[in-house]
């Protein structure tokens, strides 16, 4: 895969991207509304952040990588200089003002702030023990921003904002599993690293699940259709059977998450 894709790690930016459009197309469907421009811009937003904070990363990191041996990324391996990963930072965030400044000043504020926490994690607090704070905060504002852009009352998300900022905590703890060795070796101070290895994987498979309870709650109490049960079980099933494996849990969450959005908006009409 090309260097500059590469740098903008592909697969949590696609993954949150499509969750995001998935997101706003559902709640333009509840309104009884068709994809429209302001969707199209909140996608393209979107998208330009994940490319902002994904190159930003590697940038950060990229030091550190060295030492570390990780020529699976670009900039140590070689194969893309700082200065690029920089300019492609620049472009993603460029991306992201430019797309969401006709969607009006909460959009514009929810996804600055958002892309500020993210830009706060890779710069400073990725190694120390808040390192999940930036993933509660700019993925608790996601729906925010979601609803924001897309013109529609912030309320009808808010459920949504505890829920999404506890499961991306949860992705964290097991993304950091996945890099233990690495950063260890590069003495990283993250949460992860001061709980250890054991904690922090129990802590991530209890969130996630805590997360899919408490959807399965509200699908209940909804009275929600056979089919939106069905997928939000689907979802914690993944977890579990993944729960074992530091290696799988990540994706099983990756799964969960697909699963889980789609039966909220199966739920909500």
């Amino acid at each position: 895969m090309p260097a500059a894709i590469r740098v903008i790690h592909p697969a949590p930016a696609l993954a949150v991207v499509v969750l995001s459009a998935a997101l706003g197309a559902i709640l333009l469907n509840q309104a009884g509304m068709l994809l429209d421009g302001r969707w199209a811009l909140l996608v393209l937003s979107v998208a330009g952040s994940q490319v902002f904070t994904g190159a930003t990363n590697d940038v950060a990191d990229a030091t550190r990588d060295a030492v570390a041996g990780r020529l699976e990324k670009p900039i140590p391996a070689g194969e893309l200089s700082v200065a690029a990963g920089r300019w492609i930072a620049a472009g993603g965030l460029t991306v992201q003002l430019l797309a969401s400044a006709p969607l009006g000043m909460p959009a514009l504020l929810f996804g600055t702030v958002a892309s500020g926490s993210a830009a706060a994690y890779n710069l400073a607090l990725s190694r120390t023990p808040f390192s999940p704070v930036p993933y509660l905060v700019s993925f608790g504002l996601l729906p925010l921003w979601i609803a924001a852009g897309l013109g529609l009352p912030l309320e009808r998300v808010l459920p949504a904002v505890p829920l999404a900022a506890a499961f991306a905590a949860a992705a964290h703890l097991a993304n950091t599993l996945r890099d233990w060795e690495a950063d260890a070796a590069t003495g990283s101070r993250s949460l992860a690293q001061v709980l250890g290895r054991r904690r922090t994987h129990v802590l991530a498979v209890g969130l996630a699940l805590t997360v899919g309870v408490a959807l399965g709650v509200a699908l209940l109490v909804s009275r929600a259709s056979a089919p939106s049960l069905g997928l939000g079980t689907a979802g914690l099933t993944a977890i579990a059977v993944a729960a074992s494996s530091e290696r799988r849990l990540w994706a099983s969450l990756l799964v969960a998450a697909v699963a889980w959005t789609a039966a909220w908006g199966l739920s909500t009409g």
